[in-house]
């Protein structure tokens, strides 16, 4: 592109230089976590996680981190805990009031799975990439990652329609997906 003034291109070459040296630098880091993973007790745990929707390798390597073996916990909603994704509330006497989440827990793994949670604002379907990631995970995963698309695609236009602002209600689809993860990791063996 040539622009109409030469400080105007000096500063239009600078800005796409920065712009190719953080490409190139994220794709370098991306590849150095893509051969430490490779190495890691919990990569089929990694690998699986990526079959659901909006969970590609970053954010799966990031809950993965910080949360451990998924099967530690006894249920999903201990899950759901752990991350901070559970509302919390004030009670006094009769009076019960909910509020925003806790936001306990580990702050990058909540974004990263928030993050991965907007892909939900879609009506499900089966997009390019999600079918290489899937045609090598077993089938009770496949059945899991569906089940979660359409669930979570719905549940988003049911709480939109109500009135809801579209921020709690992606908070909200990060939760359940949290619950579908801790599914997802029941069905990988993880060798200790």
């Amino acid at each position: 592109m040539v622009c109409a003034t030469p400080a105007q291109q000096i500063v239009f070459q600078a800005y796409v230089r920065a712009v190719t040296e953080h490409t190139e630098r994220r794709q370098r880091l991306e590849q150095e976590l893509q051969d430490q993973v490779n190495t890691w007790r919990l990569q089929p745990v990694v690998e699986a996680l990526e079959g659901l929707r909006g969970v590609q390798f970053t954010v799966a390597v990031t809950l993965v981190a910080a949360l451990g073996d998924l099967t530690r916990f006894e249920n999903p909603r201990h899950v759901m805990n752990y991350l901070g994704l559970i509302p919390s509330e004030y009670s006094s006497g009769e009076r019960r009031r909910p509020s925003s989440i806790t936001k306990a827990g580990n702050t990058h793994a909540r974004r990263a799975l928030v993050e991965g949670a907007w892909a939900y604002r879609y009506p499900a379907k089966v997009s390019r990439h999600l079918p290489l990631r899937l045609e090598k995970l077993p089938k009770p995963i496949q059945d899991i990652s569906g089940k979660a698309q359409v669930r979570l695609c719905k549940r988003y236009r049911r709480l939109l329609a109500r009135g809801k602002h579209a921020n709690p209600v992606v908070v909200a689809m990060a939760r359940e997906l949290a619950g579908f993860m801790w599914a997802i990791a029941q069905q990988v063996p993880v060798t200790l």
